[in-house]
């Protein structure tokens, strides 16, 4: 089958196109035929070195690359109940040493890294769901803040940041959302109750403009770190997307960071509401595999609004 792999840390180009052998499902695995795998910027900073030079990954000699894919199961190991050849999943691979990632034809995830995908959810849009609204749901649950509280979400309108304000909303959070100035009216379709634009020269300032006191929690989408801890209360609640952005817990403050890891039944739950309608999947473009090169070009330019999808 064929797979992208890097062998060697550097820029898009280094990402391979090979032809690897198709992988068997271990006991309490299962083999999924990838339809649709989302790119996501870890993806790039996988495949430039940057995770190994931080010690979260062992150096390899081949290193597989993609977290997120939907697909449909075509082989079960031993041991495993929940799923079955031909069923529709969603899921993610949140281990970084391994030889295959979701850009390939296959993959082989534990049974608990996935979760049935409703018919009524194309795969490409599936393929944006795993990582970026685990991350969000994490995020919330870290905050733990009851409803009716106030939470800041920056980088509202990327694909962590607009999970993170659908979710909060749903919850009974009120969220002010900090994003681009073109992004207000999609940030309030999402359930943002205040837009402060990311162009503000002090981002606590405007957002304790809108919420006197500052807002009971923040996430950090937009890794703005200390820029936004200033937004919150004392004794309030703040929690990073990303190892390393998350500032000092000045005042107070509990300051956390979001490790993601794979929860099939969360995932479950989030794949519900997109089937139902109830959460906003956004792709931004798709590609064939043999193009992830120049996914990761797009990638690094930004300006994208939902992910781009690779096919298989």
């Amino acid at each position: 089958m064929r797979a992208v792999v890097v062998r060697e840390f550097g820029g898009p180009e280094v990402l391979e196109l090979v032809e690897v052998a198709l992988p068997e499902p271990g006991r309490g695995q299962v083999r999924v035929r990838v339809a649709a795998a989302g790119v996501n910027p870890v993806d790039a900073v996988t495949r430039a070195g940057v995770l190994a030079r931080a010690g979260l990954m062992t150096p390899r000699a081949v290193t597989g690359i993609g977290w997120d894919v939907a697909g449909v199961v075509d082989a079960v190991g031993p041991g495993v109940t929940g799923f079955a050849p031909g069923q529709r999943v969603v899921g993610l691979r949140d281990r970084l040493d391994a030889d295959l990632g979701t850009y390939a034809e296959h993959i082989v995830l534990d049974a608990g890294a996935l979760a049935p995908l409703p018919a009524s959810v194309p795969f490409e849009q599936a393929a944006t769901l795993p990582l970026n609204s685990l991350t969000a749901l994490q995020a919330l649950g870290l905050l733990d803040l009851p409803a009716g509280s106030t939470v800041l979400v920056t980088g509202a309108a990327g694909a962590v940041g607009g999970f993170a304000v659908e979710l909060a909303a749903r919850r009974g959070l009120r969220v002010a959302a900090l994003a681009g100035e073109g992004d207000e009216t999609l940030v309030r379709a999402l359930g943002a109750q205040w837009f402060v634009p990311r162009t503000a020269d002090d981002v606590a300032a405007a957002v304790r403009e809108l919420v006197p006191g500052g807002v009971d929690g923040a996430v950090d989408a937009a890794l703005l770190g200390v820029r936004a801890l200033g937004a919150v209360r004392g004794r309030g609640a703040f929690v990073a997307v990303a190892g390393g952005s998350e500032p000092v817990g000045l005042r107070g403050i509990r300051v956390a960071n979001v490790w993601i890891t794979a929860d099939g039944p969360a995932l479950a739950g989030l794949a519900a509401l997109a089937g139902e309608g109830r959460l906003t999947l956004r792709v931004a473009d798709t590609l064939p595999l043999e193009r992830a090169g120049q996914a990761h070009e797009r990638l690094a330019a930004g300006g994208l609004r939902g992910r781009l999808v690779l096919t298989p």
